[in-house]
């Protein structure tokens, strides 16, 4: 192998073209860097999809973000909760630690003492007493002590054993931690990286193509907040009770916030963390994540709906909005389309839910 090397390295090198030939080289260079700069155009800008596809590509990275996102709310509550209860068990434990410790001490001081009262015998010790009664009594006082000593011992084997399941459970939710952390890290890249995809698909679009891209999105999610506000009074629809008006208040407060996925409030919500925070308002505490939101309450028809309710879309429950009545809700729609009042009959409807 070396020496096919060195016979590489010693094979004399090719002359240039000259004349016709060289012409002929050039022209296949020229033709061969115009080729690849058209590939690379090609990569960037895919020419072989039409404005209307990319937009649809858009749209569907989009849909797939949200889908993602609301995977990773999930996550994020389980991890929480699997954080809140590694924080009790541990709390817990150094409590039945110190508890333990105590007994022993105790356990240990009774043992020293007895070990030094032990060198007589106990005959021997009744023939020296100048008072019999009073040993009687205190050999009996001792049997008890003894009895209590036995106690103690067990006492402390059932804390160690107890000490010993606490510390199980706990290396078992940390365990269990470490995995929603990884599910939680693995949905937030899938997140980005489907945000990514669509804004890289969007640069591929003329300034116009694009523009007509976000009037066309807006429409198709409410045509904006301030025309769709003032398509629909404040108020004109009267929920059925107290907690769902002021849900429904907060929801037209949060109108022109932001979407930001992951978010809460108080200034950019993604679609579930928008509801969640209204009826938060509310005094109600609901799930984090759209697939449970849909079960923290009375399942509703369409035909039912009432100002408050939150209504649910597409076949997986991936979207949500608070019913404001007239076919409209306030949502969080997408990255780059703030929180606006929009038709119900946008998306394609997967149920709804009345909370309070």
């Amino acid at each position: 192998m070396a020496a096919h090397r060195e016979a590489a390295h010693r094979k004399p090198r090719q002359r240039l073209f000259s004349g016709p030939a060289a012409r002929t080289a050039a022209a296949v260079a020229l033709a061969g860097a115009a080729t690849a700069t058209a590939l690379e155009g090609a990569a960037q800008a895919d020419p072989q999809r039409t404005p209307a596809q990319v937009e649809a590509e858009v749209d569907r990275l989009y849909h797939d973000a949200e889908v993602a996102t609301e995977k990773y709310n999930g996550a994020k509550e389980q991890a929480a909760a699997s954080e809140k209860s590694l924080d009790a068990l541990r709390d817990e434990a150094a409590r039945r630690t110190e508890r333990l410790n105590a007994a022993r001490d105790a356990l240990g001081s009774f043992a020293t003492a007895q070990y030094r009262a032990a060198g007589i015998d106990p005959a021997v010790r009744l023939a020296l007493s100048s008072d019999p009664d009073e040993y009687l009594e205190r050999a009996s006082y001792e049997a008890r002590a003894h009895d209590r000593q036995a106690g103690a011992v067990n006492g402390v084997r059932r804390q160690l054993g107890d000490l010993a399941q606490l510390r199980a459970r706990a290396e078992d939710e940390l365990t269990v931690l470490a995995s929603r952390r990884a599910a939680l890290e693995e949905h937030r890249d899938t997140v980005r990286a489907k945000l990514a995809g669509a804004r890289k698909l969007l640069a591929t679009l003329t300034a116009g193509q694009r523009a007509a891209y976000e009037r066309s999105a807006d429409a198709a999610h409410g045509g904006g907040a301030v025309r769709a506000d003032r398509g629909t009074p404040r108020g004109a629809v009267a929920a059925p009770n107290a907690r769902a008006a002021q849900a429904v208040a907060f929801a037209y407060g949060a109108i022109g916030k932001p979407y930001v996925w992951g978010a809460t409030g108080p200034s950019s919500f993604d679609c579930s963390g928008l509801t969640q925070a209204a009826w938060r308002a509310a005094g109600v505490s609901l799930p984090r994540t759209t697939y449970t939101q849909i079960n923290a309450g009375q399942r509703v028809s369409r035909s039912e709906l009432a100002p408050g309710d939150l209504v649910f879309f597409y076949p997986g429950v991936t979207h949500v909005g608070l019913y404001i009545g007239g076919g409209q809700m306030i949502h969080a729609p997408r990255p780059g389309a703030p929180v606006r009042i929009a038709p119900v009959s946008e998306m394609p409807f997967a149920g709804a839910t009345r909370v309070a």
